[in-house]
């Protein structure tokens, strides 16, 4: 079963499992999910309650485990020919040596200007950040067009973050309005992005998976059970 409860600093999912345990076992497992144990016994308000009570502990190590993975994620070589993931196409990477560092996309290639070729750091640094650049870029046009959907409801225009993430491809903190988005998404297909980001505004009106939250989002989307299967590779 999953579960979801409301703090200070946004929304925290967890899988709650009924196991013959005496007590609530709580754990945050290093691919970012929350796992909690408890006897069948136990009210779910009681579990809530102790989740919101642990969600300092909860956070700080879901942030821990988010800054690991992003150490870890990156193994490309930056070599000429590799394969660059951008909105639902693999881009060729090409290096040049130049006085002037920057980027260049034709459709076809993603060409990285860089001061000494054999940098590892520098070359990967200048193409996440154009990557993350044309990121927002994307998010925002897509939250843009989005709005008005949300606006007639009284939902403020959103905050935007953005973040390495393991297991999520967005989250939603309705107390501060504001809408949070893995960086990891600038290889899907915008129309896969464009489920994430409806989503994520559609839990500014329904915090949790209710019936009533899949019932509203397929009445701004009707196809993003297929956008979603086209995110997932299904």
């Amino acid at each position: 079963m999953i579960r979801s409860v409301e703090v200070d600093a946004g929304i925290i999912r967890y899988a709650l499992e009924r196991k013959d345990v005496k007590n609530i076992n709580l754990r945050v497992r290093a691919d970012q999910t929350v796992y909690v144990s408890a006897a069948k016994s136990i009210p779910v308000k009681t579990i809530d309650a102790l989740v919101k009570n642990r969600a300092a502990y909860v956070l700080k190590s879901l942030n821990a485990f988010e800054k690991n993975a992003e150490a870890k994620k990156d193994e490309r070589k930056f070599v000429d020919g590799e394969s660059v993931a951008f909105l639902g196409h693999n881009l060729r990477l090409k290096i040049f040596q130049s006085a002037k560092r920057h980027v260049e996309c034709d459709g076809s290639f993603v060409s990285l200007f860089v001061n000494d070729s054999k940098n590892m750091d520098e070359k990967r640094g200048l193409l996440n950040r154009w990557l993350c650049s044309e990121f927002k870029k994307v998010i925002e046009e897509i939250v843009s067009a989005f709005y008005p959907k949300f606006k007639k409801y009284g939902v403020e225009y959103p905050k935007l973050h953005y973040r390495t993430m393991i297991s999520r491809w967005g989250s939603c903190q309705k107390k501060s309005n504001s809408l949070t988005f893995n960086t990891a998404l600038v290889a899907a297909p915008k129309s896969s992005i464009e489920y994430v980001v409806m989503h994520e505004f559609t839990h500014l009106l329904q915090p949790n998976h209710s019936k009533k939250f899949y019932q509203q989002l397929a009445t701004f989307m009707p196809d993003w059970e297929d956008r979603k299967r086209r995110l997932e590779g299904k």
